[in-house]
Formats: C-alpha cells, sequence, structure tokens
C-alpha cells in the first residue's frame, strides 16, 4: 500500500488522475479494491491446504472459515492503514514507515491493559486490532469485532477522501 498514492504523487500522475472526470473517493476505491485484489490472490491458494485437511481428515469447517472472514477483515483494516499513509506523503518510504508504525500501535496497545484502570482499560482493549482478531482465531464470529473492522476501514478510507481532497487547496 506503501506505493498505491505516495508513487503517483512523486511521478506527478496523481496529478492527472486528479484533473480526471472521476471523483476523489473512486480514485481511493479504486486503489483500494486494487489493493484488496492483491490480498484476495494471496489468500485464495491457501484454500488448497484447506481441500487436503478436508481430503485426508474431517477438521471443522467453522474455525477454518471464521478464521478466513478474521484475516480479510483484518486486512481489510490494515490495507485501509497504508492507503491513508501512503495519501498524506509523496514519499514510499516514509508512506511505510507511517503504516508501519501506526498498524504496530494499534498492535502493541493492548499491552498498556495491565498498566491502566478504569475506562481507559476498556478503551485501550478496544483500540486494539489484534484483540479483535482473537475471536475469529478461536472461531467464533463476533459482530463486534466485524463491526470493529469494517468501521475502521470506512472511517480510514474516509480520511484518505479527504486528505486527497485537501491537495486541491494547496
Amino acid at each position: 500500500t506503501m506505493r498505491l498514492l505516495a508513487e503517483e504523487q512523486k511521478l506527478g500522475t496523481l496529478e492527472l488522475l486528479m484533473t480526471a472526470p472521476v471523483r476523489d473517493y473512486e480514485i481511493v476505491l479504486g486503489k483500494y479494491l486494487a489493493a484488496m485484489a492483491s490480498l484476495l490472490s494471496t489468500l485464495i491458494p491457501t484454500v488448497y491446504l484447506v481441500l487436503l485437511l478436508s481430503w485426508f481428515g474431517s477438521p471443522d469447517t467453522g474455525p477454518i472459515l471464521s478464521g478466513y472472514l478474521g484475516l480479510v477483515l483484518f486486512g481489510m483494516a490494515t490495507l485501509s492503514v497504508g492507503l491513508l499513509a501512503s495519501s498524506l506523503t509523496g514519499n514510499q518510504i516514509v508512506a511505510a514507515v507511517v503504516a508501519i508504525g501506526a498498524l504496530l500501535l494499534l498492535s502493541v496497545i493492548s499491552l498498556a491493559e495491565t498498566y491502566v484502570g478504569g475506562i481507559f482499560n476498556e478503551l485501550v482493549r478496544q483500540l486494539s486490532i489484534t484483540n479483535h482478531f482473537e475471536s475469529f482465531a478461536r472461531g467464533v464470529i463476533d459482530t463486534h469485532d466485524a463491526f470493529y473492522y469494517l468501521s475502521m476501514t470506512v472511517f480510514l478510507l474516509f480520511l484518505t477522501v479527504r486528505s486527497l481532497e485537501s491537495r486541491r487547496w494547496r
């Protein structure tokens, strides 16, 4: 995701995209869907392993399917973080560092649970991107966790569109 918009800005082709008869949200959605297609193309070959497992054994398909759903939702959220970071800068290395830093912060924030108390404990638990994946890994599809990933994705894509729109005023 570090190249999606940062490289466009660096090469000067973002101006061409911005002057094309497409809206900013269409640009962001197109870039995001391309990144999602790339993510899904890496997950689809792993279905072969599930088929082999089913052929030689009798696994419980519930945890397998919920794990795949969790991976897709987790990937959707992380791709939107990377796309936002890519929209903020013209350098793809800076975009990668910002995205990795934000995702690292969202991943390790749950470690602060033991040090804070009261309402901050619940806030830290709800902000953690990895805590919401645990139920999917156990085979439980919790709508609260799915809503977290979907709302995070939509909110970050909204911020990405606003970031692109702000370029028109600079």
